[in-house]
């Protein structure tokens, strides 16, 4: 066997069952120790993170840069200054997201006090996607540090170079006896859904999801799920059209070349709008990317060979012959397709069938905007939707009546970046939801907490149970403290 060999053979076997069994000791020994329950702890590892994010950023860009020819300018502002922001508000916040929530009691266990306690769930794994491979790394260990669990993450083996940084940032930088990051692919995913974990958040498809949820039901463990779908933009025709215009496409291409779970998927507007915008989409893209923009260095390529060959049967499917407007080249060797936009569309195309997942743009047409929520409705539910328009009546139709992950009215993905709002899916979209304040809560129970003294202990709820005791507990449920002295004085 060649010393290579020898090499991928140990890789492979670096990590199995055994291991991930030891691993799992190790961290709930840690964890039954009480140290990630420490503010202090907790506010160190996330200090440690951010500061990790300030001393590599070039090694992050590079990385970056190897993976998924990334520009530099997209990855500090979607991933590194968004991770900081999320140390920030964390940080900020981290007391008054552990202190305990006073709450009210009742009649039926006065004299008494309650409060709710946020309390970590033990040992979590994090298993993170390749297209932001940072961000969807990093961002739920905000949460699950600040919540003050042990956490094993494992990154995605699609993106190789961010995953060997993350390995070696976090080995260097973070609590490795309660941080751990873990490489690999399907071998040693399957290896660590095997054990048994108090909650797993995955980012990825929902072929996969299917896969994680099963793998988590054998154990009873709760689960995140981000996953994605068809996020739809409906376009109205009362609009600055240059701004919506420039607002699709930062969403769409400006977000990882279309590589986004929040990426506009399709586009629908009516028959009369449809030639506007698409010279609009012509222009401005052509202001954005030159050209050739096979040749741009400010649009990520496709991350591999095999979403290569699945885009381009998408732009082979004979249902989409003829429909491209705008794009369509191929550069099968660097990995790179045009930004493509592709006009009245069929609803049966493979490519209105599956999440695109890429720089192909299509847009469906009707003869009433209204219309449009149909369309949207008729299909899975979406972990985003958006709309252009300023008529209220419309904006308040939308928000009633398309159920997606998250709207935004006027822009497309900037929801991403709110911390204050929940982040996840619904349906096929996603189970569960995080970021800021929600991010915490993903990794905590609310554990709730009665006190009481020796006091006020009534007879009434012990045997014999009497009539009058009967009376006493009726009038306590349903007639208050008025009701509790007719019943004792046997008044009707």
């Amino acid at each position: 066997m060649s010393t290579v060999e020898s090499e991928k053979k140990k890789k492979k076997e670096a990590f199995d069952a055994e291991a991930g069994s030891l691993l799992m000791k190790e961290l709930r020994g840690t964890f039954a120790s009480g140290k990630t329950r420490s503010y202090e702890w907790r506010v160190s590892q996330l200090n440690a993170l951010s500061n990790l994010l300030v001393d590599h950023e070039q090694q992050i860009v590079d990385a970056l840069l190897n993976d998924l020819a990334k520009p530099p300018l997209e990855t500090f502002v979607l991933q590194i200054a968004m991770l900081k922001n999320s140390c920030k508000v964390a940080l900020k916040e981290l007391k008054h997201w552990m202190a305990s929530e006073k709450v009210k009691t009742s009649l039926t266990t006065f004299p008494s006090s309650a409060e709710i306690v946020s309390e970590p769930l033990g040992v979590v794994l994090i298993i993170s996607a390749w297209n932001y491979p940072l961000l969807l790394s990093l961002d739920p260990v905000v949460g699950a540090i600040a919540a003050g669990n042990a956490v094993v993450l494992k990154p995605s083996e699609i993106a190789p170079a961010m995953s060997s940084l993350l390995a070696k940032l976090l080995g260097e930088h973070m609590d490795n006896s309660s941080i751990r990051v873990v490489e690999g692919a399907v071998d040693e995913t399957s290896a660590l859904l095997q054990q048994k974990w108090d909650k797993i958040f995955y980012t990825g498809n929902g072929r996969v999801g299917r896969i994680v949820m099963a793998a988590a039901a054998k154990h009873l463990t709760p689960v995140v799920l981000e996953l994605g779908g068809k996020s739809p933009v409906v376009v109205d025709s009362n609009i600055n059209l240059k701004v919506a215009t420039r607002r699709i496409i930062a969403g769409k291409w400006g977000c990882n070349n279309g590589q986004a779970c929040i990426s506009p998927d399709y586009v629908i507007t009516t028959k009369d709008y449809a030639p506007k915008l698409v010279d609009a989409l012509k222009t401005e893209l052509e202001k954005f990317y030159g050209k050739n923009p096979l040749e741009s260095k400010d649009l990520s390529r496709i991350v591999n060979s095999n979403h290569f060959a699945r885009l381009a049967k998408l732009l082979d499917d004979d249902k989409v012959s003829g429909k491209i407007v705008y794009g369509g080249e191929k550069d099968e060797g660097k990995l790179r397709i045009s930004p493509t936009v592709l006009l009245d569309v069929p609803r049966d195309s493979l490519i209105m069938s599956e999440e695109i997942f890429g720089p192909l743009l299509p847009i469906l047409t009707v003869d009433k905007l209204e219309e449009s929520f149909d369309v949207i409705n008729s299909g899975s539910k979406p972990l985003a939707a958006y709309i252009f328009t300023t008529d209220k009546k419309l904006k308040e139709q939308f928000v009633m009546t398309v159920s997606a992950g998250g709207l935004v009215v006027n822009d497309t993905t900037l929801h991403l970046a709110v911390h204050t709002l929940p982040f996840g899916g619904v349906g096929e979209s996603g189970v569960g939801a995080y970021h800021g304040k929600f991010s915490f809560d993903a990794f905590s129970h609310k554990k709730a907490v009665l006190y009481r003294s020796f006091m006020g202990d009534a007879s009434v709820r012990y045997p014999p149970y009497t009539n009058t005791k009967l009376r006493l507990l009726k009038a306590l449920i349903g007639g208050g403290i008025l009701g509790i002295i007719r019943a004792l004085f046997g008044l009707s």
